[in-house]
């Protein structure tokens, strides 16, 4: 078996990065510290020739016929252990952490599953950053500062987490097959690991609909009074949209939301200090 006799498979997004410009770029973009590289989905191993040089790698791949490739391309890499692969689907196998020591995620990812693995790996508490690459409609949520259309969930709960910047787009010309799709890299560097899964659930009810008012939105599930309350500590005008909050404001919400239901579920109905400083 060799690259030549391998066909890209539709079923697990295979498009394989070509361009050793970009694929340099990943490399220089990686922060410098002693982690272990896991990559996810090294297809024909183009990356990972490149990442076996700097660290050793953790590499898992879910198609069986690259798996088989790359134990033959790799094998002085593995002998040497600098490389070691797991066939099969990585979201079978990862529980809380997916390895049992710090490391870097660095990969081309499939994008079907793209978000889903980088929010795994943000809740992960052994992954420190994460340098992808993916759909660049993707990258630019993550990205995304407030009042930004873009502007989401995924973009708050990374700000909680994190600093996030694209490193490079990259053409459809870049891969083979190409997708007719633009993509980027972008680069999460962690800071902490995940928050309360309830100021999840309010993200998701908050950006449901992002074109209709942030009060609108959350009026379906939270109480309008107590929300009302809140808005005005927190100094919000009724017609804020989703995309125009910040991250920061957005826990105050929370926290305040919180702190509010608590009191009437008490019966203190005091007046606190406000949200704001």
């Amino acid at each position: 078996m060799n690259k030549n006799s391998i066909v890209a498979k539709k079923k697990f997004g295979q498009n394989f990065l070509k361009d050793e410009t970009v694929l340099r770029k990943i490399v220089e973009a990686m922060p410098k510290n002693d982690n272990k590289i896991v990559e996810i989905g090294p297809g024909l191993g183009d990356l990972t020739k490149f990442l076996v040089d700097v660290k050793s790698v953790e590499a898992f791949e879910v198609d069986t016929d690259l798996c088989k490739l790359l134990q033959s391309i790799f094998k002085e890499e593995i002998a040497t252990k600098r490389l070691h692969i797991k066939c099969g689907d990585v979201l079978n196998v990862w529980q809380s952490s997916l390895i049992d020591e710090p490391y870097d995620l660095v990969a081309n990812l499939p994008y079907y599953i793209a978000t889903n693995i980088i929010l795994k790996a943000l809740a992960d508490p052994m992954c420190k950053n994460i340098l992808v690459m993916v759909q660049l409609e993707v990258a630019e949520k993550f990205c995304a500062t407030h009042g930004e259309k873009v502007f989401g969930s995924l973009s708050v709960i990374t700000q909680s987490l994190g600093d996030a910047h694209i490193v490079v787009n990259v053409p459809p010309t870049a891969f083979e097959p190409q997708p007719k799709i633009n993509s980027a890299v972008f680069l999460i560097t962690k800071r902490e690991n995940r928050f309360h899964s309830e100021f999840e659930d309010m993200l998701k009810i908050a950006f449901k609909q992002p074109r209709k008012t942030l009060m609108k939105n959350l009026s379906v599930v939270y109480d309008k009074n107590l929300l009302q309350e809140a808005y005005e500590k927190l100094d919000f005008a009724l017609t804020v949209r989703p995309h125009q909050v910040s991250t920061a404001d957005y826990h105050q919400l929370y926290t305040i939301t919180r702190s509010l239901d608590d009191r009437r579920e008490s019966g203190d109905t005091r007046e606190q200090p406000s949200g704001k400083s």
